[in-house]
């Protein structure tokens, strides 16, 4: 191909493709000035838009401003009202104050006028009191001038007068009560009431014997003796009783004087014929007889509550009504405590009823009498002191601690319920059927009992009384001095505790009286 002919034609391309350029160049530039016109006028209507919402605002925030221009006028306007107000209340309130002060300062000034008058007349009031003690004075030392004794010698006579007059009064009234107490109708009048009492109440007890060998079921010797007697031991020691095997394992023997002690025993041993009761011994026997106690003592504080509701009477410390309740496993010759100390109780009421006096408080009083008996196995003395101590421990009246420390004559009775009291306790004790003694034993301890009151040197005589519970011995005045009988009242209750065997105390009382006799004719 020729070369002009290639030029020619790759001109031709060249120049092709500058149209091309030229063109889309053209295109471009007038899309440029399009996107351009677009773009000013979006920036006109955007700068337009701003102006009219910028306009908006400022005429929005304009009202606003002018809305709360107003609203802080308006408030103004009040505030100044009420400050205007509150002015004028201030100035009344000062005027009135004002006034108030003139009136203070008018009655301060009378009061410091007042102050000095009375001041002055106290002043006064002391020079003339000071005067009359002095005159008082001279008065009583011429009064002494003129008596020949001085103020505290003629006070001491008065009073000796006045003591002598008392004690002649009361000795005129012991010998009239002296002359009149073998009048048969005061007999007549006691047993009226003590034979009221007796048909107004109905009653029965059974007599109850203390058990002290118990037999064994099979098996049960046993469980007791088995692991080195540790069930037998574990009784023991819970209960405070001794327990003593038979030789051929069939009973056991209760020895100790606390009934309650001895319930939990029985008790024990009566459980141990159940296997249920027997699984619990063997695997810990002490709270297993524990648990029994502390069953018992349930028991005992229930019938304590029951007896105070029975009689109607106030509950007492809980210490007392514990003592009542333990009662119940006391036994006197057979009869039961408790209901011996109700049964009193009724009958002490029935006669304060009779008499005019407190029922609630006889009963209280000899409900209480025998509380004593429940610790007589932990406590030496007579059960009457014992229980008279714990009652005025724990705040019981003194006629109710009287009553109870009297019954017995351990004290003297100081009121009308310990005489009550003593007929209750006798009355219920004496009623046929109520204690059991076989008669030779009773005799035999009477008859020792003088016995060893009459064997010693300057004894006149000898009587058992109050049941047995006290030796009256009587001596020759001349035989013996004060000292001698003292030590011959020692003697005697050492050896009556050597030779005998009694429940309870027995008071020996030696009795040593001078009597002068002379016969007018």
């Amino acid at each position: 191909m020729p070369i002009a002919a290639v030029i020619a034609g790759v001109a031709g391309v060249a120049i092709g493709a500058a149209i091309a350029i030229a063109l889309a160049r053209r295109t471009a530039n007038a899309k440029l000035a399009s996107a351009r016109a677009e773009a000013a006028g979006i920036r006109k209507s955007a700068q337009l838009a701003a102006g009219s919402t910028r306009r908006a605002a400022e005429t929005e925030a304009r009202e606003a401003a002018l809305e709360q221009r107003s609203e802080v006028d308006a408030g103004l306007t009040r505030s100044v009202e009420e400050l205007a107000r509150r002015e004028e209340r201030v100035a009344d309130e000062e005027a009135a104050f004002e006034e108030d002060r003139a009136v203070v300062d008018g009655k301060w000034g009378a009061f410091k006028a007042r102050k000095a008058e009375i001041q002055s007349r106290r002043d006064r009031a002391k020079s003339i009191f000071a005067a009359a003690d002095a005159a008082l004075a001279r008065m009583r030392e011429q009064l002494a001038a003129r008596a020949g004794e001085s103020p505290d010698a003629a006070r001491d006579r008065i009073a000796r007068r006045w003591v002598d007059d008392a004690r002649a009064a009361a000795a005129n009234r012991v010998r009239a009560i002296d002359g009149t107490a073998a009048d048969p109708e005061y007999d007549r009048a006691a047993r009226r009431v003590m034979e009221i009492a007796s048909s107004r109440y109905r009653n029965h007890f059974l007599t109850e014997r203390l058990i002290s060998n118990i037999r064994l079921l099979d098996g049960v010797a046993e469980q007791l003796t088995g692991n080195d007697d540790l069930i037998l031991h574990s009784i023991a020691q819970v209960a405070n009783v001794q327990l003593l095997m038979s030789e051929d394992g069939t009973a056991v023997r209760l020895d100790g004087l606390d009934g309650v002690g001895r319930e939990i025993a029985r008790r024990a041993l009566s459980r141990l014929t159940k296997s249920k009761h027997q699984d619990e011994a063997a695997a810990d026997p002490v709270a297993w007889v524990t648990k029994l106690k502390d069953q018992l003592h349930r028991e005992i504080q229930s019938l304590g509550k029951k007896a105070f509701t029975v009689l109607n009477v106030k509950q007492a410390h809980p210490e007392i009504v514990d003592l009542v309740g333990r009662l119940n496993w006391r036994t006197s010759y057979t009869q039961n405590q408790w209901l011996h100390a109700v049964e009193a109780s009724f009958l002490c009421g029935m006669m304060a009823d009779e008499l005019g006096l407190d029922v609630g408080m006889a009963r209280r009083a000899c409900l209480l009498h025998d509380i004593g008996k429940s610790l007589t196995h932990e406590i030496e003395g007579s059960h009457a002191v014992i229980g008279a101590d714990i009652a005025r421990r724990l705040g019981e009246d003194e006629i109710v601690s009287n009553a109870i420390g009297s019954h017995h004559a351990d004290e003297p009775p100081t009121s009308i319920y310990a005489y009550l009291v003593a007929a209750g306790d006798a009355m219920s004790g004496a009623r046929p059927g109520a204690r059991r003694m076989m008669t030779t034993e009773y005799g035999n301890r009477i008859e020792d009992l003088e016995r060893i009151g009459t064997s010693y040197r300057g004894v006149e005589r000898a009587y058992a009384v109050h049941g047995g519970r006290e030796l009256r011995v009587y001596v020759k005045e001349g035989q013996l001095s004060d000292l001698e009988a003292v030590e011959l009242s020692t003697n005697i209750a050492r050896r009556i505790s050597d030779e005998m065997t009694f429940p309870g105390q027995i008071k020996v009382t030696v009795i040593r009286a001078y009597e002068a006799v002379s016969v007018a004719s």
